[in-house]
């Protein structure tokens, strides 16, 4: 199930929170979470579900024995759970994400016919595997005490708003809410607006862009020639930011209506004049978790800073996905961010806005090419198509891809929105509070929504690409 789908909008959404606000308790409430959440998950993966609950077991049980042995200054034994713990943990999410990659690879390097399994990949288990040993490793280091109830642990590894697609959410960060949070009116409307604006993102644009993306990559007909890759290129670095910001947009609404404080996932990455802002600006949450839990440990900028970028952006581009265009695209962004540590710091310090400006969104652009198109023989020919000139007709333009067109003006949404100045006057208007303001406000959030409703009712086109992750 997703977000942006009529079933979650008009059927599961309702129904769990007017469930939800019906019971009083605390410890009710949380089992109303926690059981939605498994319904939630079961909608598509019903198997699967048990996947997670072991996960979630294996993490609650082993933090209690940690905690258990640091109590009693058994620093030796809590080290050995931890290790027990994490090795079930990312055991399972090597198993079902990189298995039949390790495989495939070992058969073409030997000569060997090792069977592959083909297994689906679990929705949502990059993320929930991450959120889950992050809360081991905390209890380890002494940040958190263990929580003794399961169903607590159990909503937080569990809680569907954030669930399948992130943000990922530190029990740190919601430790206290989970147990002794408010709901008030004025929350459930500010994240009523919030999940309506991300919703908007998902359907009115990612959708678009992503149609006009697919259908120039898809297009085996023809050569799309290089005007025709840039645009699928742009499309596509519109699609992916739309597509996850809404959906972390989205899972913050939720958490703030039912009385949770998300931290912010996205900050407007594409108005970075840097590759080292871009990273500081995109996907907040799997940056900070790699920094913390990877990139300290091994040392940070104190010990081989440069052999633990290039460990961290390896790591990162595999946790993204199992193929080799996920692990040059990683490699890629470690290179990057070295040359812009070591080479070019003093450089970007004194070159104008704009040529920062361009210099990024290329570099942006070229990195989103190696991450959509998996086939290194194909990556290798649109990389080459984008800076290499070839054209192509007019004519088979409009023939090959006048479906496009249609999508095409919502370009100059994509291009506003990914920038503050809707934001910012949306924040405007509401300090002025002038007569009526609230209600303009409202009418343009309905607005939204309505929109979105037509185009979930008229089209069946609603990809959404982190759930692959």
């Amino acid at each position: 199930m997703v977000f942006s789908s009529l079933t979650f909008l008009f059927i599961f959404f309702p129904i769990t929170l007017i469930v939800y606000f019906l019971t009083s308790s605390r410890k009710l409430r949380n089992i109303v979470l926690f059981i939605s959440s498994l319904i939630f998950y079961a909608w598509g993966e019903p198997i699967y579900v048990v996947l997670m609950v072991f996960t979630t077991l294996n993490n609650y049980y082993f933090s209690l024995f940690i905690q258990k042995a640091k109590d009693n200054d058994r620093t030796k034994i809590s080290k050995i759970y931890l290790v027990l713990s994490l090795i079930i943990s990312l055991g399972i999410l090597g198993y079902f994400k990189y298995y039949d990659f390790l495989i495939v690879n070992l058969n073409n390097l030997l000569n060997i016919n090792l069977d592959i399994h083909n297994l689906p990949l679990p929705i949502g288990i990059s993320f929930y595997t991450f959120q889950s040993i992050s809360y081991t490793i905390d209890v380890y280091r002494g940040k958190l005490k263990a929580q003794n109830k399961f169903i607590v642990l159990g909503t937080y590894v569990t809680l569907f708003p954030q669930l399948i697609a992130g943000p990922i959410v530190r029990y740190s960060t919601i430790e206290e809410e989970l147990e002794n949070r408010t709901e008030t009116v004025d929350m459930v409307a500010q994240g009523l607006r919030r999940f309506i604006l991300g919703l908007g993102k998902k359907v009115i644009i990612a959708n678009q862009m992503g149609f006009i993306a697919d259908n120039i990559f898809n297009n085996s007909n023809t050569s799309a020639g290089t005007i025709m890759i840039w645009i699928a290129l742009l499309a596509y670095t519109f699609q992916i930011y739309y597509d996850f910001s809404g959906y972390s947009d989205m899972a913050i609404g939720i958490g703030k209506m039912i009385g949770f404080n998300f931290l912010e996932n996205f900050n407007y990455p594409y108005i970075s004049k840097s590759i080292t802002e871009f990273w500081r600006r995109w996907h907040i949450s799997l940056s900070s978790w790699f920094r913390d839990y990877v990139y300290i440990p091994l040392g940070g900028n104190r010990h081989h800073a440069i052999r633990n970028i290039l460990i961290v952006w390896l790591l990162t581009g595999l946790w993204h996905g199992a193929n080799w265009n996920y692990i040059v695209w990683g490699v890629y962004y470690g290179l990057l961010l070295l040359i812009e540590k070591y080479i070019l710091k003093e450089v970007l310090l004194r070159i104008p806005g704009i040529i920062k400006y361009l210099y990024t969104m290329i570099f942006v652009v070229i990195g989103w090419a190696l991450f959509r198109i998996e086939d290194l023989s194909q990556l290798f020919q649109i990389l080459q198509t984008m800076f290499v000139y070839e054209s192509i007709s007019l004519r088979t333009v409009m023939i090959e891809y006048q479906d496009i067109f249609y999508a095409l003006p919502y370009f100059s949404l994509a291009i506003i929105g990914s920038t503050p100045l809707v934001k910012n006057s949306m924040e405007y208007f509401e300090k002025t509070k002038r007569k009526f303001n609230h209600i303009i406000i409202d009418l343009y959030h309905i607005s939204i929504l309505f929109i979105v409703v037509i185009f979930l009712v008229g089209d069946t086109f609603n990809p959404f690409i982190y759930f692959k992750f």
